[in-house]
């Protein structure tokens, strides 16, 4: 009889580390939107030195959450406080289990005094969901999935489209699109805009290092919207991105999407993973790299391992609070940039025209992720002393980055061995060729890495952290 749901698929799996290391789910997808509108090298470079559109609309869960008990509500599922949080501002919300550890990040947005939306990817959208349902606050709760990764020639709709215009080049092609000029709207803070006669909500947010806006609205004004947007900045250089270049943006940006939600073990969270369905985004996650351990528990991150650390405030009741207030005195590990060696990766990328089994596990350029969860061992002297989570190239710097944790005797310039590939050949996942493990040299450097992020960035978590 196959398993209905996450906690029977644990209990079941012997060893679930296993499981999930050879999940056939493959990698994350970012469906919809085209690979490539030009190149993605051009595209890398134009939130650089011009302007991009980001098409955001489909890769992402929503869960609108509303109700005079809404604040209340959420407030106890995050570890950031709420104190200051009025309408019309946003912020990274991020909830932990019982026991302290992550289960993932959103954007929570404040509409209005009782509403709020939620967006990012399933497992924090699930998290809100389950405990929004048992809670038995006086909230409604809407959501809208992602849209699905192989729509198969099906017509994909979703309730907002969600774009984002960044670059050096933004303020202007906005502007035009406006009709004259922006509201000043402070960074994280939202405002309103006008784009082809229409009133837009705005973000004034920044993913590639040069603040810009974030806009959004119902689905079925997102053609218009985007027509209007790359009118004005046709000799702007404003450049729609592809789906291989989109997610590249955070490897000079730095943060890290996708920790492995630590949910699989702790009574705290059986109910949820009862709730959890054997079809959710947590029960087919896939576990990619190097780093092997029988315990699910140590890949496992707490809020300060990922730069969460300026978020956690003990001035209200959360979930994970009492197991949070007796990490914070330890020591932590921390969120750093790996810079990787260009001698390495030439071997690696050389290798792929040795005789097949001599090859090493091929680096997917821009983006050389290969599951939902990626977890390469770094090491010094043999020891492992941290983990690379999200790698790919940047031809803005020129070099492979990847973004991971390091333990706190970790210097920024150190020079680490990252082990690439998996032991054995590989597992059975299908993103993964037979191939030997090797070495490639990677340099710790500094989170957010890109220059233009550190130095235009507001005071934040990704500048706090460094």
């Amino acid at each position: 009889m196959s398993s209905r749901n996450l906690d029977e698929i644990v209990n079941s799996a012997g060893n679930l580390v296993e499981r999930l290391r050879n999940s056939k789910i493959g990698a994350y997808v970012y469906p919809v939107v085209p690979p490539e509108f030009t190149n993605w090298r051009d595209e890398q470079r134009a939130w650089r030195e011009t302007a991009v559109l980001f098409d955001q609309s489909h890769h992402m869960a929503e869960i609108m959450v509303e109700g005079p008990d809404a604040f209340e509500f959420l407030q106890g599922l995050a570890i950031n406080s709420f104190a200051n949080f009025a309408v019309n501002k946003a912020k990274q919300f991020v909830p932990c289990t019982h026991d302290g550890y992550v289960i993932g990040d959103v954007i929570i947005f404040r509409l209005e005094e009782e509403q709020f939306l939620l967006v990012g990817r399933a497992p924090t959208i699930n998290w809100v969901e389950y405990h929004g349902q048992i809670s038995g606050k006086s909230i409604t709760m809407d959501r809208d999935d992602r849209s699905p990764a192989r729509p198969g020639g099906k017509p994909v709709m979703r309730k907002r489209y969600r774009y984002q215009v960044q670059g050096p080049n933004a303020p202007e092609i906005l502007q035009r699109v406006n009709g004259g000029p922006l509201p000043e709207i402070k960074f994280f803070n939202m405002g309103e805009i006008t784009i082809a006669g229409r009133k837009v909500r705005a973000l004034k947010h920044g993913m590639s290092g040069v603040p810009g806006l974030e806009i959004w609205g119902p689905y079925e004004e997102g053609d218009e919207i985007r027509d209007a947007l790359m009118e004005a900045g046709k000799d702007l250089g404003l450049t729609q991105v592809g789906s291989r270049a989109y997610a590249t943006n955070t490897l000079e940006s730095g943060w890290i999407p996708s920790p492995l939600p630590a949910i699989y073990t702790g009574e705290g969270q059986k109910a949820f993973r009862e709730w959890l369905p054997a079809a959710s985004y947590e029960a087919t996650a896939s576990i990619g790299g190097s780093f092997i351990s029988d315990n699910i528990e140590d890949y496992y991150l707490t809020p300060w391992d990922l730069g969460y650390g300026p978020f956690v405030k003990f001035d209200h009741d959360f979930i994970g609070r009492e197991a949070l207030e007796k990490m914070a005195d330890q020591p932590h590990r921390r969120k750093v940039t790996f810079e990787w060696n260009s001698e390495d990766v030439s071997t690696v990328m050389q290798s792929m025209f040795a005789p097949a089994g001599e090859n090493f596990k091929t680096i997917d350029l821009p983006l050389s992720n290969y599951s939902s969860s990626s977890y390469d061992a770094v090491t010094m002297n043999g020891k492992t002393v941290g983990f690379s989570m999200f790698s790919g190239y940047s031809s803005n710097e020129r070099t492979m980055l990847s973004l991971g944790v390091v333990d706190d005797t970790i210097e920024v310039g150190d020079v680490l061995t990252l082990v690439w590939g998996e032991p054995n050949g590989g597992t059975e996942k299908t993103t993964v060729e037979r191939h030997k493990q090797t070495e490639i040299r990677v340099r710790v450097s500094a989170t957010p890495y890109s220059k233009d992020a550190r130095e235009n960035y507001v005071d934040s978590w990704r500048t706090r952290s460094v």
